[in-house]
């Protein structure tokens, strides 16, 4: 999907309504969390809606905007202005895949993934690569599609659309990862579209269509179309979790602390 995503930076904000309202619901849930970051990083940035939200809550905190589409950091860079480039203040750009990322062990205090984890077959590596890069006490905050995503196409019949893992299974890759103290939970964000064709038209210019809605034929677009209510609901879920102090050591051996 990196050519899709990359092909799509020049037209994503005009389709990306859902991942800003998303984004919006995230940050409004950062309101209730006391953190001090020193670090910061939006992973799967895009053009970099997170990473000026975090900006803003942390103006203190280094900025790091993270995508594996080099075109969507290009995009990143040309929204940040000439006083923040003059005085170091505009993101970092990082071209890396989340599975890899280029940072030290404990490097970041508070990482950001906005519709983003679910496009990985796996999301249980790149997991334990952001708990690798969590500094202990640091906060992974994120939203990814759910199961019911676009439930109303399958019930008109369309085939092919990606499946995405539920809320509880999500939480069992947390504790696996090494996470603390998972939170998870789950709303549905409906869409009502007047023309059936602009479904299509804004997972295109978002990247996503293929992967989204897999790869049938017009004709059967058609026929799905003709009986579909109109109605586009996506199952959002919602998690957070902290990085705790480390219970195995990368040999696989249990950590026992002594409190005096």
């Amino acid at each position: 999907m990196r050519d899709d995503f990359s092909r799509a930076a020049a037209c994503y904000d005009e389709a990306a309504v859902l991942a800003r309202e998303v984004g919006e619901r995230m940050a409004a849930r950062l309101d209730f969390i006391k953190i001090a970051p020193r670090c910061v990083a939006d992973v799967g940035c895009a053009t970099g809606d997170g990473i000026r939200e975090l900006r803003r809550r942390y103006p203190d905190a280094l900025p790091l905007a993270v995508d594996f589409a080099r075109p969507m950091l290009l995009a990143v860079k040309s929204r940040a202005s000439l006083m923040q480039r003059l005085r170091g203040k505009a993101p970092r750009l990082v071209n890396a895949d989340v599975r890899a990322l280029p940072f030290k062990a404990g490097s970041v205090d508070l990482v950001w993934s906005n519709l983003m984890l679910h496009w990985l077959d796996d999301p249980l590596p790149a997991f334990r690569e952001l708990h690798r890069v969590l500094a202990v006490g640091g906060l992974l905050t994120f939203a990814m599609l759910g199961p019911d995503t676009l439930k109303e196409l399958r019930t008109a019949g369309a085939t092919g659309l990606r499946r995405f893992a539920d809320m509880h299974d999500i939480g069992d890759m947390l504790v696996a990862a090494g996470f603390a103290d998972p939170v998870m939970d789950m709303e549905m964000i409906t869409f009502d579209y007047r023309r059936p064709r602009q479904l299509l038209a804004d997972q295109r210019h978002l990247g996503v269509r293929d992967g989204l809605l897999g790869r049938m034929g017009w004709r059967d677009w058609r026929r799905v179309l003709a009986g579909w209510n109109r109605h586009a609901s996506f199952e959002i879920v919602h998690g957070h979790a902290w990085q705790g102090e480390a219970k195995v050591a990368a040999d696989g051996r249990a950590i026992v602390r002594f409190v005096r």
